[in-house]
């Protein structure tokens, strides 16, 4: 008992030590021993590993780009391996060792090795002699949560492929690994999809956009704007991402958020009348019309381009904030749920729902959307009328929760689904209200469940909606530091949580973002 006691009294002090002398580890790791001595590096160290580490080598190489080459072939070294015993344990663990001889990193995968690089990224200290400076130490590290995401909504307002990559470096730097992309909403599709090339042509482009003045919205700025992804720009993106051990989960928001899509082909619609992609954020003047055949195939071909596209298991489909008054008010979509014995609007969102399901299904992917697909209440202003459902959603689905009581939420988890947490007043970015200390305090699995509820929580979730984000400078102040924060909360786990500590190693991440022409907001 008094060695263990013992032991961890050590490693809260080196830990402590550590935090002071170089505060920008983010996330805490699980477990960290430090000494005083340092590795000094004066010329670029020899690097090894196995073929199957070689996307890894090399980033470990450019970790040492500003030294001399190593003519004089000293022994000091950068190991990398995979550890079946780490593997074990968790897949995204690493083990990072840093003594005399070099530097070892071990991990249970490409991907854990590669969080130990970033790591390592993070501890190295340049002098004024030209020489590289890494404090010897030894690191046990592995996440808390399997899932670890940023969604970024660029249907709104477009950015792109520069600024994607550059967040997605930043998330790989945070060891962050899925990036939900938010292609497609009411003002703007964003996502080439070959078959119907209006879409972008038509739907990609508006003629205004929606800005507040004085913080009262309603106001339009008159100017023009568009941009979209072709296939092959989304191809790139996706290897980018991997190539940081980063998922792309892409999110085709149906059968509401549609109205761009209708815009360009008016037989989509629940309603006859011709619409243009609307200017304002607020406005829905038509929903997916999904009794007609016709319109639930093309669904299924704009999935079938996706899927091709999107190596990612998971597919995001959206599925909130229907205006059923748009179903309601129509005979043909009447006669539907009549004839299909269900009971309401709500009733055929989730038949439709669990239609997609299965056709995800069919194709080797799971569903995945905002938790307004389980047939629950949570908009008065959306759901005039009747909600009954008479159904139960697809059993596979995972539910992306953003709005609702918590109750809700767990009974969910109970019900058997698993879930990502995203609350929307303490993961949204955008909100203004939503600070570094609640961003830093959110925490994903709700009080009172048993373990087997849980275990249903996959990890935590941040998201960057752009309704009022026109400008990447806007973007940044929004994301950053915020990221970081959302990041600690995914990886480190609850014990080893410190608010203070984390502001203290900010410090490091102040300096990188300046350097990468980040504009952050300090909170």
């Amino acid at each position: 008992m008094l060695k263990t006691t013992l032991f961890f009294f050590i490693a809260g002090f080196a830990w402590k030590t550590y935090a002071q002398q170089f505060p920008g580890v983010i996330p805490a790791p699980v477990k960290m021993l430090s000494s005083n001595d340092n590795l000094t590096f004066d010329c670029q160290p020899t690097v090894h590993g196995p073929k199957s580490l070689a996307k890894e080598q090399r980033l470990v190489r450019s970790c040492f780009n500003s030294l001399k080459k190593n003519r004089l072939k000293r022994n000091l070294s950068v190991i990398l391996s995979l550890d079946s015993s780490i593997a074990k344990r968790t897949k995204d663990g690493y083990e990072l060792a840093i003594d005399s001889k070099g530097v070892t990193i071990k991990g249970g995968s490409a991907a854990g090795v590669y969080y130990g690089i970033q790591t390592l990224k993070q501890i190295i200290a340049n002098n004024s002699r030209g020489r590289i400076a890494i404090p010897c130490l030894s690191i046990v590290d592995h996440p808390r949560f399997a899932w670890r995401e940023f969604m970024f909504d660029e249907a709104r307002y477009f950015k792109g492929k520069q600024v994607v990559k550059q967040l997605l470096d930043e998330m790989a730097l945070l060891k962050m690994n899925i990036f939900h992309w938010h292609l497609t909403d009411n003002t703007g599709w964003r996502l080439e999809i070959k078959k119907y090339p209006l879409l972008t042509k038509v739907g990609g482009k508006r003629d205004s956009s929606e800005i507040k003045i004085n913080g009262i919205r309603g106001f339009y700025d008159g100017k023009a704007h568009s941009g979209f992804y072709s296939q092959k720009d989304v191809a790139e993106i996706i290897r980018y991402a991997a190539e940081r051990h980063i998922t792309v989960i892409p999110e085709i928001d149906i059968p509401g958020h549609t109205s761009a899509a209708i815009a360009a082909y008016p037989w989509l619609g629940s309603s006859s009348v011709p619409i243009t992609v609307p200017f304002s954020f607020a406005n829905q003047p038509n929903v997916l019309k999904v009794s007609d055949p016709r319109v639930r195939g093309f669904v299924e071909d704009v999935l079938d381009e996706v899927i091709r596209l999107f190596p990612s298991q998971v597919i995001h489909v959206g599925g909130d904030e229907v205006l059923y008054k748009h179903w309601d008010e129509s005979d043909e979509v009447q006669a539907f749920i009549k004839e299909k014995g269900l009971s309401s609007s709500a009733d055929l969102q989730l038949w439709y729902m669990n239609t997609v399901s299965r056709y995800l299904e069919s194709k080797g992917r799971r569903m995945m959307g905002w938790n307004e697909i389980l047939g629950d209440k949570i908009h008065d202003e959306i759901a005039n009328g009747d909600l009954k459902v008479s159904g139960s959603l697809a059993p596979n689905t995972i539910i992306d929760f953003w709005k609702g009581d918590v109750k809700l939420m767990k009974k969910a988890a109970q019900n058997g689904y698993e879930i990502v947490n995203s609350i929307n007043y303490k993961t949204y970015m955008d909100i203004e209200k939503v600070k570094l200390k609640d961003a830093y305090g959110f925490e994903p699995v709700p009080e009172g469940l048993p373990l087997e509820e849980r275990q249903k929580f996959l990890g935590s979730a941040c998201h960057m909606w752009s309704e009022w984000i026109p400008l990447v400078d806007d973007l940044h102040g929004r994301v950053f530091p915020k990221l970081a924060a959302y990041a600690e909360v995914g990886w480190t786990q609850k014990e080893n949580k410190s608010y203070e500590g984390f502001r203290d190693r900010l410090s490091w991440f102040y300096l990188h973002w300046q350097d990468a022409g980040i504009k952050y907001l300090k909170d």
